[in-house]
């Protein structure tokens, strides 16, 4: 299931501010590197300049159960890891994978 999307921006605060007014909320993560925001269960998270993984788009990211499992599934699909698996604090795991188009598709897993 799709809970999370993660759209790279190049003004964080006047994005900030058109997502805040678009959701009806303030955002729940503030900080320079990353503004988060939650509607419905859904996580919307703004990250400045595409962040670390250079972002160019939005990039959808799945919660599985287990993200090793889920990775080589893909992977033996034919999905190609553009960033393998990584701990981004507070026990959440991610990677990202490339499909045959070269769209980005996330994996995210909560510990």
């Amino acid at each position: 299931m799709i809970k999370t999307v993660l759209h790279p921006v190049s003004d964080l605060a006047a994005a900030k501010r058109v997502y805040a007014a678009l959701l009806g909320a303030e955002p729940q993560t503030d900080s320079s590197f990353y503004v988060g925001f939650e509607a419905g269960g859904q996580q919307i998270g703004l990250v400045p300049g595409g962040g670390p993984q250079a972002m160019t788009s939005p990039v959808a990211y799945w919660h599985v159960p287990d993200i090793e499992a889920k990775l080589a599934e893909v992977v033996a699909a034919g999905a190609v890891v553009k960033e393998g698996v990584k701990d981004v604090g507070g026990g959440r795991l991610v990677a990202t994978v490339t499909d045959p188009d070269g769209n980005v598709l996330g994996l995210l897993q909560d510990n």
